[in-house]
């Protein structure tokens, strides 16, 4: 993260991982709460995964919390991170720009280190007129041919500082920029258009169904929970039941239990592959399909929904005020 210390792999890896296709302002709470809770490789290997997966509810690419304990658990096994890059590809959820960038930047390795930002950057440095994702072995060829010998990760990181606040996607700040002089993209009269880009595919449309099952237990109201297959989207997630949109194009808008269902109305989620409507439709009543647990809907924020779970149970908690005010 901006301003940490950057000589603790630990701390280097996590934010790594947490920033992959994810914002800066969106990691910060997420990677100060993870570093609180768990200061060390070591801690964060002896916690539950169901623990972790909680605490990384909302961040979004759940298989990113999953590859996190895996490697933790392989990293603390082995007494340490590696400190090379071939060395760090081997452990889970690590690919070749997290392996640089923890190599460069924690062990002081020389590495190429080229993210979204870095991307933008080299890709206007030198007008690469080839459009992504076809241009990426050029802009890395670039890349190595500017990353110095000593102090790559010094580079690298104020390399990623330049994109993410001066060489900006829209709106380049030409003027503030300590490379626009030598910048052959600016000479163009219009640094904005690179990296060129193909134009994007519509994403699918897809629909499904989740239940809101509720019961009067004896402390309070309940709300039935599953637990998501460990594979499945949003996998080893607590999560409502659903109609099995996540495996199939649309739902089967079949129930899980026969009864009087009450349709509440629907949430939109979007993912990378695709943009859900998820209609969300209540029952009343102790029965319950297998496989799930009564959880305390006054404690329902523990229970680590992911996001789009977390915006169905808003709307069938609004439907619960708004009829309880009209009783």
């Amino acid at each position: 993260m901006p301003g940490e210390e950057p000589t603790d792999p630990y701390r280097v890896w996590l934010s790594e991982i947490m920033l992959q296709q994810t914002t800066v302002a969106a990691v910060k709470p997420y990677f100060e709460a993870f570093t609180v809770r768990w200061p060390s490789v070591d801690a964060l290997a002896a916690a539950s995964e169901e623990d972790v997966m909680a605490a990384w509810a909302g961040l979004g690419y759940y298989s990113r919390a999953r590859n996190l304990i895996a490697c933790a658990r392989l990293v603390a096994e082995r007494c340490g991170f590696p400190d090379t890059e071939e060395g760090l590809r081997d452990l889970p959820g690590i690919g070749a720009y997290t392996a640089a960038a923890i190599a460069a930047i924690a062990f002081g390795r020389r590495a190429v280190v080229v993210d979204a930002n870095v991307e933008r950057v080299v890709s206007r440095l030198f007008a690469i007129t080839e459009p992504l994702p076809a241009s990426r072995p050029t802009i890395r060829e670039r890349a190595d041919q500017i990353t110095p010998e000593h102090r790559s990760g010094d580079f690298a990181q104020a390399m990623m500082d330049l994109g993410s606040s001066i060489c900006t996607t829209r709106a380049p700040k030409c003027l503030l920029c300590p490379l626009s002089g030598d910048c052959a993209a600016r000479k163009t009269g219009d640094p904005a258009r690179f990296p060129l880009k193909l134009a994007k595919k519509p994403v699918p449309e897809r629909t499904g169904r989740a239940y809101w099952i509720e019961r009067e237990g004896p402390a309070g109201r309940d709300v039935w929970l599953v637990q998501r297959p460990a594979k499945a989207m949003l996998g080893g997630m607590r999560a409502l039941p659903d109609d099995g949109w996540s495996a199939q194009s649309d739902g089967s808008c079949m129930p899980p239990i026969a009864g009087n269902w009450t349709e509440l109305g629907a949430v939109r989620h979007g993912f990378t592959h695709a943009k859900l409507t998820l209609t969300v439709v209540r029952y009343e009543g102790d029965r319950a399909p297998d496989g799930g647990e009564w959880w305390p809907v006054e404690r329902l924020d523990e229970a680590g929904l992911p996001t789009l779970f977390a915006k169905a149970a808003t709307l069938a908690l609004a439907a619960d005020a708004s009829q309880d005010f009209a009783a």
